[in-house]
């Protein structure tokens, strides 16, 4: 009998960390292909229009939170309806439902103590898990606003080292679950995944990425066999 493929969803009970590692790898994947657009180009956000703007580009966006800085707090955008209208907070309002069907505090406590990381983890997960193509953070006088951006114009790099590097990454920079992260990166980009009891393997086309793992779960080795080979 084939065995069928477990998908990639929030489940009851994980925690936020849990949560992190399956959707943080994909969000720093989608954090890539915005910044090859944009470069270095500063965003600039009308919140009245609802749009940023980098440049000639202009996106239409969702405010998800915002940072500020001298009191170390986060505060959710769907706590903040009088500032930014109904129709900004959609995607927030989103991810409160989320927190409140799945109990998760960092999405349904309306503030958080937390640092500027602790921010980007935040809008990282949101915006996998809505399917967002980015977010960015705008600052604005001891105000760090983020907002989700959904556009065409962001095109995705799908090519196998970016998977190897965006994983790299990911897992040596981020306190997550190397295992699970690998899996969910695999599966949410839509890949193969093998398990094996000391590794794991993403079938992509005819390449393959291999991550090797210690009995804890921490990454041994990552390999890349075929398209992109250097």
């Amino acid at each position: 009998m084939k065995k069928i493929e477990k998908p990639i969803t929030i489940e009851q009970d994980d925690s936020f960390k849990v949560i992190l590692s399956k959707y943080g790898a994909l969000a720093l994947d989608k954090q890539e292909n915005l910044s090859e657009l944009i470069g270095e180009t500063i965003g600039e956000l009308d919140i009245e229009k609802g749009v940023i703007t980098f440049g000639d580009i202009t996106f239409p966006v969702q405010i998800l939170g915002f940072y500020m800085q001298d009191a170390k707090q986060w505060s959710w955008a769907w706590d903040n309806e009088d500032i930014f209208g109904e129709n900004l907070i959609t995607s927030a309002c989103e991810i409160k439902g989320i927190g409140d069907e799945f109990d998760i505090n960092e999405f349904k406590s309306p503030v958080l103590n937390a640092d500027f990381d602790d921010c980007h983890t935040l809008a990282m997960t949101s915006t996998a898990i809505l399917g967002m193509d980015a977010y960015y953070a705008v600052s604005e006088e001891g105000l760090d606003i983020f907002v989700l951006i959904k556009s065409d114009l962001i095109k995705e790099n799908n090519s196998v080292e970016k998977f190897r590097n965006t994983y790299y990454t990911f897992q040596k920079n981020f306190n997550i679950y190397p295992k699970i992260a690998f899996e969910a990166y695999t599966k949410l980009k839509g890949y193969i995944y093998k398990p094996h009891d000391e590794f794991s393997l993403a079938k992509i086309g005819e390449a393959r990425v291999m991550a090797g793992f210690t009995e804890r779960g921490n990454v041994t080795r990552i390999l890349m066999f075929g398209e992109d080979e250097e």
